[in-house]
């Protein structure tokens, strides 16, 4: 049997950074082309596009989100850094300047033939012929370069290539032949030798680099050497040669440092470009992911950045239109822009912020707590362009200071009932002792009294440690439809009450079995609760109270209960699910918030709303668990409510 290959294995981050460190090296070794480590690699942090500047005006578009294409702003190109360039990489851009210095020297020489024949110095046929060949190509490369295909340092670093033959292989011949064709002209070709000698040393190897200056070197002492033979100072000659050749080796040696020095900026460049993206990308992942509102604003009152808390904060329904937009002319903004004024008038803004209320509408309103810092604390804040402005919801902050307290109430009071259990046994107890002998009709009435007082304060103690933090219990999925069937037929049952299409309790529940998230006690809790709630202030009514249970995904499961009493007034709504808060005398207010807290240790919610519904509005508590493939078992749940 043939061995099975095996996966390729994945180099571990330090592994990569070393191989990124070595290839750096490997770039401007003496083998390789200094620019061989950029080639067009595209950038995977680089963003594919940025949102326009400027966005439509409030006075011809909506700020609100719609659901078209219009309100989102106009994608453009990504400006490109100096190191990349418009789609080019450093080696590309280098070959592009030698073609077109190529082109313009083809051309002078042309020009050059024409003005030395205007003086009456008539060139030779070879040398106006070499010279037009080589300004045609020239001019060719430059004006049609797809023709030649796309040139790379690989490309360059082979001498048969198109590219090296037709740029630095045609010098060097079009040269040397200018060179050895016109030995008693007055015309001097061999500067012109400079041109390929330096695209060698930038563009090419460093050893073929070396080879292309010998191989010059060596040409123009046996240019030289024949010069000499025909009757010149071969001592003059040799040293001009020598010397030609030298200055084109210091040259080759110079550019190849220089090359050097650049590839190694770019490569500190480009990684230093792909840590900046990164860091501004998990910049911009964390505050879109902020609770709080963040706007960018300049002085002119132009939002030029805002995250998603902010959007929603700023619109009534939904959220407004992304930035950057004008926050003038809006009524709503108008408290908001007259505080960015005052702060950059100020140059200061109070560390806790202040309150700034948003009119929507009539009867709709949101106050805002607005914290202001400027981007440069080092400088003079007269001279500030923009200031962070940092908004919150103050009824989120006030909900939030409640839960706190209400978390260390809690604690307390847990403690508190823990030491109220003893004593309350003991006085149960002794109760019950007193009750055995009691005969008198009014010492038994008291006793009862004590006795009912009693269960009630048991109730309370039990209600308080329910809720108690650090409890923890084992979550398994339930069949919620047959725990509700159960406990609904059950409580109605207890109640005296008749379930179904005539009856007090009427039960919408599902044909199959919806697995959900809950204890099953305290499941039973919340829905006695919560029935009990209902029958308190429905009708006697056929179908007075309801109970629905639905899934309308696979991800929650649904359950309402419902009654046509009156509905809840506004001012006792706020305060539904507030411990200790009741409308009767003898409630001890913690019915809903027990509800409450036992739903979220299960990653549950509930909630009340009015349901509008054919006849008469119906108060309605439903409570949103989480759904589960049934007798599949979750991890445990802390109660650190």
């Amino acid at each position: 049997m043939a061995p099975t290959p095996s996966a390729p294995a994945v180099p571990r981050p330090t592994e990569r950074r070393v191989g990124d460190r070595r290839g750096a090296r490997r770039a401007v070794s003496a083998d390789e082309s200094w620019f061989k480590a950029f080639g067009p690699v595209e950038d995977p942090t680089s963003p594919r596009a940025e949102e326009a500047d400027e966005p439509p005006s409030t006075e011809d578009a909506d700020l609100g989100d719609a659901e078209t294409a219009g309100d989102e702003p106009t994608p453009a190109a990504h400006g490109r850094t100096a190191v990349e360039g418009p789609g080019q990489t450093t080696f590309a851009r280098l070959f592009r300047t030698f073609i077109g210095a190529r082109a313009v020297l083809g051309m002078a020489l042309v020009a050059t033939l024409g003005v030395v024949t205007m003086f009456g110095v008539r060139p030779s046929v070879p040398v106006a012929t070499v010279s037009i060949i080589y300004a045609a190509l020239a001019l060719s490369m430059w004006l049609m370069p797809r023709l030649w295909g796309a040139a790379g340092p690989q490309s360059l670093a082979r001498l048969g290539s198109p590219q090296w033959l037709g740029t630095i292989g045609a010098d060097l011949v079009c040269f040397m032949l200018l060179h050895l064709l016109a030995p008693g002209s007055s015309l001097n070709y061999v500067p012109l030798l400079v041109m390929p000698v330096l695209m060698a040393g930038v563009l090419t190897p460093r050893t073929m680099a070396l080879a292309t200056v010998a191989g010059v070197t060596l040409t123009l002492l046996g240019a030289a050497w024949l010069a000499a033979l025909s009757g010149g100072d071969i001592t003059v000659l040799m040293t001009q040669a020598g010397l030609a050749g030298s200055g084109f080796f210091i040259l080759t040696v110079l550019v190849g440092e220089l090359a050097g020095r650049l590839a190694r900026e770019e490569i500190t460049s480009r990684g230093s470009l792909k840590l900046a993206r990164l860091q501004a990308q998990l910049n911009r992942l964390v505050i879109e992911e902020m609770q709080d509102g963040v706007l960018v604003v300049d002085r002119s009152g132009r939002v030029r950045a805002a995250n998603p808390a902010a959007r929603r904060l700023l619109w009534a329904n939904g959220m407004c239109r992304p930035a950057p937009f004008q926050m003038r002319g809006v009524a709503a903004w108008e408290a908001l822009v007259r505080t960015a004024e005052r702060a950059f008038v100020d140059a200061a803004w109070p560390e806790a912020g202040r309150d700034v209320t948003l009119d929507f509408a009539p009867g709709s309103s949101r106050t805002l707590r607005v914290r202001i810092r400027f981007t440069r604390k080092a400088e003079p804040q007269g001279g500030e362009e923009f200031c962070v402005m940092f908004l919150e919801d103050v009824r989120i902050l006030q909900a939030r200071s409640r839960q706190e307290k209400l978390a260390a109430m809690g604690r307390v009071s847990a403690g508190v009932a823990h030491e109220i259990r003893n004593p309350l046994a003991a006085i149960s107890q002794a109760n019950a002792l007193l009750a055995e002998d009691a005969r008198d009709p009014d010492q038994q009435r008291l006793l009862q009294m004590v006795t009912e007082n009693v269960q009630r304060l048991k109730r309370i103690v039990d209600d308080v440690m329910t809720v108690a933090p650090g409890q923890t219990h084992d979550v398994h999925a339930i069949d919620a439809t047959a725990q509700v069937a159960a406990v609904c037929r059950e409580w109605a049952a207890a109640a005296g009450i008749a379930v179904g299409e005539q009856g007090l309790l009427q039960l919408h529940l599902p044909d199959e079995s919806l697995g959900a998230l809950f204890d099953p006690e305290h499941l039973r809790r919340v829905l006695v609760n919560l029935l009990d709630n209902a029958r308190r202030h429905a009708s006697q009514n056929a179908g007075a109270i309801e109970v629905r249970l639905d899934s309308r995904d696979e991800t929650r499961v649904f359950l309402s209960v419902s009654s046509d009493g009156a509905s809840i007034p506004v001012d006792v709504e706020r305060y539904l699910f507030e411990p200790f808060f009741s409308t009767r005398s003898r409630g001890t207010g913690l019915g809903l918030y027990i509800c409450r807290e036992l739903c979220e240790r299960y990653g549950a919610s509930i909630d009340y709303r009015l349901r509008h519904a054919v006849g008469v509005d119906r108060n309605e508590f439903f409570v949103a668990m989480r759904r589960s493939v049934l007798g599949t078992p979750e991890t445990k749940v802390h109660a650190d409510s």
